[in-house]
């Protein structure tokens, strides 16, 4: 498995912009598919984006598709999230997660797709 290790979580006003980083151990972090997932205070773990091993694929959650971006750098073994114009409702725990293996793509919307997770890092909007 892949260790991973987010970065670039803080305070932000409303409409700001904050980057996530996540750097990844190993030498095959391109043999994984690399998601975005937050958690807010007394809610589920839910879905933010996905990048695909190649980077020839992303997926975002209705709520942060046009403001989210993942991209990912395999020569850095990193994977960001650049998020635009952040609302009170971003505010959350976001955790970096990797998966190696080849499921139906509504399984990746799911945090039992993935095999590997970093510690999270704290993101909060303010008004």
């Amino acid at each position: 498995q892949v260790q991973l290790v987010e970065s670039g979580g803080g305070l932000v006003q409303a409409g700001g912009s904050l980057r996530l980083s996540c750097a990844a151990s190993g030498r095959t972090f391109s043999s994984y598919h690399m998601g975005w997932f937050r958690q807010a205070p007394g809610k589920e773990r839910a879905f933010v984006a996905l990048i695909s091993w190649s980077g020839g694929i992303t997926i975002y959650a209705e709520s942060v598709k046009g403001r989210f971006t993942i991209s990912r750098d395999t020569a850095r073994n990193t994977v960001y999230l650049q998020m635009n114009s952040l609302e009170l409702e971003d505010s959350a725990v976001y955790y970096c997660a990797a998966t190696a293996r080849s499921l139906p793509l509504r399984s990746y919307y799911s945090s039992s797709g993935y095999d590997s997770w970093g510690q999270g890092a704290q993101v909060t909007v303010s008004s």
